[in-house]
């Protein structure tokens, strides 16, 4: 009667291939080479499948793939700081304790070109890469444009359908970073003030966590968010984030020199 050995030998050479000559292997010898090696399969069948789940995170996350720490530059102390709380934010998502502790927002303000931006979507990138964290990055603007033109019921574009289906993820997904809030805004209308509270309050109530980012300081905010919605935010564990550094963004030299915009009256959010 002809042992496994003789078989596979015999397989082989039908095959057109030449089993390698030594000293036969018993039944358990054998098991362990293939069970070492379905392993060592699965292993790489696992890396790859991650690999292809955080490709597709990111797809799904509209974020700047730019925006990683190992590009920014930490030229002033505001940033160094807000480095360190994010780094802290990302570590805590190791403790599962504090992930299902409640929800945490990180507000970040200060004017333009101070990396808010470029730091929040940092933090998004990491914790997909690292604990595969679904990520929505929007402008609260573009938002509320499209909330506006989904009333349209006469609309042939079906943008009341893709709101709600926005809508659905704004409260899903694990982390939301809302950029541009009240920009150019002195105060939101009652009715988006109220919209944005019931989300914030939503993604509270099922333990998802939040970054704002706005160029208001902290009242002028209060006031641009109105009462409920700034309530909602309070109701968060937040991290207040102050961003005073200089602008990292390239000035535009005017062709004319004898242009001035002094005496314009405009002047960019200015945070106190």
């Amino acid at each position: 009667m002809e042992n496994l050995n003789d078989k596979l030998r015999k397989f082989s050479e039908t095959l057109g291939k030449k089993l390698d000559s030594g000293p036969a292997m018993d039944y358990q010898s054998l098991r362990k080479v293939y069970e070492l090696q379905a392993n060592q399969d699965i292993q790489l069948a696992q890396q790859k499948a991650r690999v292809d789940r955080v490709a597709t995170l990111q797809g799904k996350s509209d974020l700047n793939p730019k925006w990683r720490f190992e590009n920014l530059e930490l030229d002033s102390p505001d940033v160094v700081e807000a480095v360190s709380i994010a780094k802290s934010f990302i570590a805590a998502h190791q403790d599962s304790s504090w992930r299902e502790s409640g929800s945490h927002l990180m507000l970040f303000y200060g004017d333009y070109g101070r990396g808010k931006s470029h730091i929040a979507g940092a933090i998004a990138h990491e914790l997909i890469n690292e604990h595969e964290i679904t990520v929505l990055y929007r402008q609260l603007s573009s938002l509320l444009e499209l909330r506006t033109f989904s009333w349209d019921y006469k609309a042939q574009d079906n943008v009341g359908e893709k709101f709600r289906e926005i809508n659905k993820d704004l409260i899903e997904v694990d982390l939301l970073i809302l950029d541009e809030v009240c920009v150019n805004e002195t105060q939101l209308n009652k009715n988006s003030q109220s919209w944005l509270g019931n989300l914030l309050r939503q993604r509270l109530a099922n333990k998802k966590n939040c970054i704002l980012i706005t160029n208001h300081g902290l009242p002028q905010l209060q006031n641009a968010l109105g009462q409920y919605c700034f309530e909602s935010i309070k109701e968060y564990d937040t991290y207040k984030v102050k961003f005073s550094g200089p602008s990292r963004r390239d000035s535009l030299s005017d062709e004319y020199s004898g242009y001035s915009d002094t005496n314009t009256g405009y002047r960019p959010n200015q945070v106190k």
